[in-house]
């Protein structure tokens, strides 16, 4: 590929719109631009990378046995309201009526119509399992589309659904899938990180997220450094502590005390007003349920002062919240928030692990401007009934399985697997034939990577001052060729050629920069689309025999002889 050819439209600034560094990146160096909020087109050199993701995708998809395919993006609205995701989806599910009135929706995703497609034409024991994938545009109305492809409407996303006659196939081909997301992001040249995590609104029972790390992910991840354990912050367990850290072991060492706390709402505030540790506190959190046997039920959370709720856990415990109101709280309490305490209160409690294990903490006392110090359970209030895992872990917290402390760090998800299990074809009447000729419902498993969030994670974790640093396997190009004096000098010219046509005929994916430019111009340009491998062709450095390699990533310039360029670029390239 020859530059003159080709479509390069770099630029020196990012709009101002730009929040993320791969955002900006992918504008400046021409990846993309902006049709709408959340809408990009792919330019040339965008859509380069965005190809070779796919490739490497697909590949390693074909490789495990799963058979591609490609379904419509509008989907009738009646398999939506069929499978009872329809009311619940919410306003990212982009709906449309025909010149009929008839409802469809853009597809966020394929359960529903790939399981309308397995009913039809999947009769049989005989004819299971069966792994079908595509590679296919999807959209969420997303009510805040932002950081470019990361976080957009419109993305490229590879889902793939398998059908099994067992829940044990089922974990069979979860593990195949696992083991194929690993050697797609290694080939991609990425470092990742598989994590347990939640099922969510896809449901299911078993899940893993599979992230870039990148300090500017969204997702905070937990791991052992001397174990394989890893979890998305939003499942990972807080292990319920041995002793407290607070008054641990023999008798109470202080009686409950009420003390003035005037304008101290914060458990950090008080912790510093009566020169104690935060861990010390325990913050009072209002909650409230709506079942159908105890309507409006209003629910206290104990945590530690230091200690983020996790919501998620915290459903999982209780079920379906929201948090109470300001006049809700004052009616349970007869105190405004800031100052909640559990003495005294006969409500329903839900104590975390941690809480549930201190001694002489410090709480509100369900009065404007003060608090108790000295509390403890058994004595001042009821021994807690409901203990559960309601909060974030933090980092050195013990690992789950026993093995060393917890560490955090940040990853954007780049890839989901589900095991579904009969959610979808219960709902869908998805069933099969026996060997006994009876009818049964068929296991499902999910699994999706966002091809074109890659792009961006990829240039999150991939990064300088300079512009992009792709991996070889997903950059635009792999080599790019910068003469010196292309027009005015017949032997760069002539070898410059002469070393594009080798590398191209080799394999090597090569642009020969040809366009009448500044050296300093073109290296910039280059530097920013984050092309791995540059060759300078210059008329010194031919003189001796000798041409200028260096690497994106490099400090200094290596001098190579212009026989041996080709196997030097196969070694580095690998």
């Amino acid at each position: 590929m020859r530059a003159s050819q080709f479509f390069i439209n770099t630029l020196k600034e990012a709009p101002s719109d730009a929040e993320i560094i791969s955002h900006q990146l992918m504008i400046r160096a021409g990846l993309i631009r902006r049709l709408a909020g959340g809408i990009y087109t792919w330019m040339p050199l965008g859509l380069r990378v965005l190809r070779k993701v796919e490739n490497i995708v697909r590949e390693e998809m074909n490789r495990a046995g799963a058979m591609e395919m490609l379904m419509p993006a509008v989907q009738p609205f009646e398999l939506w309201e069929e499978s009872g995701r329809g009311p619940k989806y919410g306003p990212e599910l982009l709906r449309l009526k025909d010149r009929h009135q008839r409802e469809f929706v853009i597809g966020p995703t394929h359960e529903e119509v790939i399981t309308d497609v397995v009913r039809r034409e999947v009769k049989s024991y005989r004819q299971l399992p069966r792994h079908f994938y595509q590679i296919q545009t999807k959209f969420r109305d997303e009510i805040r589309p932002r950081f470019g492809v990361m976080r957009g409407r419109e993305f490229l996303m590879k889902d793939g659904y398998s059908f099994h006659t067992s829940f044990a196939d089922l974990q069979r081909e979860y593990q195949v899938m696992y083991e194929t997301y690993t050697r797609i992001f290694t080939r991609l040249g990425l470092k990742f990180r598989a994590v347990a995590a939640d099922t969510g609104a896809i449901g299911g029972t078993g899940s893993h997220e599979f992230h870039v790390l990148a300090d500017s992910g969204e997702d905070g991840l937990a791991y052992c450094p001397d174990s394989d354990y890893a979890a998305n912050v939003e499942l990972a367990e807080a292990v319920a502590p041995v002793v407290s850290s607070v008054g641990a072991g023999g008798t109470l060492s202080a009686p409950m005390q009420k003390v003035a706390t005037p304008g101290k709402a914060r458990c950090e505030d008080v912790a510093e007003f009566l020169n104690l540790p935060l861990i010390s506190t325990v913050k009072c959190i209002a909650l409230m349920t709506d079942k159908k046997d105890v309507p409006n039920e209003f629910v206290m959370l104990l945590l530690r002062g230091d200690h983020a709720l996790n919501e998620i856990k915290t459903q999982k415990a209780i079920g379906e919240f929201r948090f109470a109101r300001e006049d809700e709280i004052v009616a349970a309490l007869g105190s405004k928030p800031g100052y909640l305490g559990p003495v005294g209160y006969s409500g329903r409690l839900v104590v975390d692990r941690a809480v549930a294990a201190m001694r002489d903490f410090v709480c509100g006392a369900n009065e404007e401007g003060f608090h108790l110090t000295g509390v403890n359970f058994a004595r001042d209030l009821p021994t807690p009934s409901e203990i559960a895992d309601i909060r974030n872990v933090v980092e050195g917290d013990p690992s789950p399985d026993g093995n060393g402390t917890l560490q955090l760090c940040r990853g954007i998800e780049v890839g989901h697997i589900f095991q579904l299990r009969t959610k979808y074809a219960e709902a869908l009447s998805c069933t099969f034939l026996d060997e006994n000729g009876k009818d049964q419902v068929m296991e499902m498993g999910c699994y999706g990577i966002g091809v074109s969030r890659i792009v961006g994670a990829a240039i999150e974790q991939g990064n300088d001052e300079r512009g992009i640093i792709f991996p070889t396997a997903i950059a635009p190009f792999s080599v790019v060729i910068v003469p010196m004096n292309f027009a005015k000098s017949e032997t760069v010219r002539n070898a410059a050629n002469a070393l594009h046509d080798e590398l191209q005929a080799a394999g090597i994916d090569t642009m020969l920069d040809d366009r009448d430019e500044r050296a300093g111009s073109m290296f910039a340009d280059w530097e920013l689309i984050g092309v791995p491998h540059r060759v300078v062709v210059g008329e010194r450095g031919l003189k001796d025999g000798k041409l200028e390699y260096k690497g994106r990533t490099d400090n200094e310039a290596t001098l190579v002889d212009v026989a041996g360029m080709r196997a030097f670029l196969q070694q580095k390239i690998g």
